[in-house]
């Protein structure tokens, strides 16, 4: 199995943790108020890429992604050198998917265009609402005016494939609010559109403070369905719980994560799986910039999965898709026919309607997807 990995493309991620200020709902690890960091770090992720670089050696990057945080926020300068190191040391394939991830107002026009000459050539937004009374709930530093703007710019900055993430189910939410955000996104030339429900983390401001007029869960759920449908007839498939695309243009980076191929995370608690090994990075921002080029050092959580591991995450990473899993490939994975291991909760949740079979694929059915996490987790061995 690990042979066959050696084959498969690396997805290179780098998190950016710095952000202007801390949104309302956010439990990420990100940074506010420490711009005086960001140099530091800058070179700290640099001697980290480099480092690392090595064991990439026999992959070739299909992916790289920058997320944070607010990557855009740490400045055009700082992330273009990002960029020409991991090209420098990094075998990146000739029609690689390079996203970055920003605010609409931290970016220009002018910044824009600097991002797409270096190669950046995905754009995804985080928009949220097109309600300016909503964003300022939710402690978002942008308004509607600005997320317009920032379409339009990125346009003429020479993008073509560009996301919008937009949030489902808050304070006080409206059918009518969905409609004005999706027509914010989509005339802005949006080829995807992530969608989420809000979800109160208890290390949140919200986890704190719950705010007021929140949907019910059986609100949100027709959110849910409305938004589905209203994304469909607007031209963006459903292809995993809570992305859509318009055709081709599905998110390559994500795909990686969701189809387990191999990743490297790179910067502040950043995720990697290799092989048959998962591990973190520090999350320290002190542990971090002192030893980035002693990756031995900064690296958390190290796991070898068994093959009882890899089963389980194939099936609920698999099932996070709309197209869901293959048994042929489970067959050949595997070695084994995905019935004897998980016949009995396959034939549980299709006599429940929960998950549907179809040309050699299990994946869950419309209501299956309501209660995606109780499905899923009876895939942990």
């Amino acid at each position: 199995m690990t042979m066959a990995r050696q084959t498969h493309p690396l997805g290179l991620y780098l998190h950016i943790p710095f952000c202007r200020s801390k949104c309302a709902y956010c439990d990420f690890y990100s940074l506010s108020g420490q711009e005086d960091r960001m140099d530091a770090y800058t070179a700290a992720l640099e001697r980290h890429l480099i480092e690392v670089a090595p064991q990439a050696a026999q992959h070739l990057v299909d992916t790289v992604y920058f997320g944070g945080g607010t990557p855009s926020y740490l400045g055009e300068k700082r992330l273009v050198k990002l960029l020409k190191a991991v090209k420098k040391h990094y075998r990146i394939a000739p029609h690689a998917e390079i996203t970055l991830e920003a605010n609409p107002e931290t970016v220009t026009e002018e910044t824009l265009r600097g991002f797409r000459a270096a190669g950046v050539n995905r754009i995804s937004f985080g928009v949220q609402s097109a309600r300016d009374t909503q964003l300022r709930t939710l402690g978002r530093p942008h308004t509607a005016k600005q997320a317009r703007a920032a379409f339009a710019a990125a346009r003429r900055a020479g993008f073509e494939n560009i996301s919008g993430d937009i949030m489902l189910a808050l304070p006080h939410y409206t059918q009518a609010e969905f409609d004005e955000t999706l027509e914010l996104i989509a005339e802005g030339g949006a080829t995807h559109i992530s969608a989420y429900l809000l979800k109160i983390e208890p290390d949140s401001a919200f986890g704190r403070h719950p705010p007021e007029g929140l949907p019910s869960p059986d609100e949100a759920a027709d959110f849910y369905l409305y938004a589905v449908e209203h994304l469909e007839h607007h031209g963006y498939r459903q292809y995993e719980i809570s992305n859509y695309a318009r055709k081709g243009f599905e998110c390559r980076h994500n795909l990686i994560y969701w189809q387990r191929k191999d990743y490297l995370g790179l910067g502040l608690g950043a995720a990697s799986l290799l092989g048959m090994e998962r591990f973190s990075n520090t999350a320290d921002m002190q542990e971090y910039l002192k030893n980035s080029s002693a990756p031995e050092k900064i690296r958390k959580n190290r796991e070898l999965l068994t093959r009882e591991d890899e089963m389980a995450e194939f099936m609920f990473l698999g099932l996070r898709m709309t197209q869901g899993v293959s048994k042929k490939e489970f067959q050949e994975y595997f070695g084994t026919a995905i019935e004897n291991i998980y016949g009995e909760v396959l034939k549980k949740y299709k006599k429940q309607g929960l998950l549907l079979e179809e040309s050699g694929r299990i994946f869950l059915s419309r209501e299956g997807i309501h209660v995606s996490n109780a499905v899923m987790a009876e895939f942990l061995l």
